[in-house]
């Protein structure tokens, strides 16, 4: 996906649901920022996303603008109406979102996790294609380790803060 793309979801989705927000979680998410040309990092062609006013929206966004939509057999990309509940995320998460309002999302704003916090739900996943994500991303210099670092350590839980740093550590150490 690009960042063209993102905007038209965001655009799309703010429609449907008659706001003028939408988070965007996932790994596209890092398109709120400036990223090199990255087949691992930009492969996916779904954006998640959510209402922050009514999460009953996941089902209106994945309808109309979801995956085998009408939207995604004519452009080719989608969005994933998903829920907090789907997402691992450390406490702060709200402010450090990273908003995309453009003449591409026509006065709306996605709000984007953070690279930092899009790592550590990718870690939280633990799924093969999320190791490769955060290590290209760590490779490319989107993000620092100690800033994962930083919001692992915020996890009230010990034994899920010692399962994410191992995770990380043997992710960065597989070549």
């Amino acid at each position: 996906m690009q960042r063209a793309q993102l905007e038209h979801l965001i655009r799309a989705a703010c429609t449907i649901i008659d706001e003028r927000e939408i988070l965007v979680a996932g790994s596209q998410a890092i398109l709120a920022g400036d990223v090199p040309d990255s087949r691992i990092l930009l492969q996916s062609m779904e954006a998640d996303m959510l209402s922050l006013k009514d999460p009953s929206h996941a089902e209106l966004i994945d309808g109309s603008i979801g995956e085998l939509s009408m939207f995604h057999e004519t452009f080719g990309y989608y969005a994933h109406g998903i829920d907090l509940e789907t997402l691992t995320l450390a406490d702060g998460w709200q402010g450090r979102l990273v908003p995309v309002k453009t003449e591409g999302t026509l006065g709306n704003r996605g709000l984007c996790l953070s690279v930092p916090d899009v790592m550590l739900a990718k870690l939280a996943a633990g799924r093969d294609k999320d190791r490769l994500y955060v290590r290209e991303a760590l490779h490319l210099k989107l993000v620092e380790r100690e800033a994962i670092e930083e919001l692992i350590d915020l996890s009230e839980d010990s034994k899920f803060r010692e399962t994410l740093r191992q995770r990380l550590t043997r992710w960065i150490m597989v070549h």
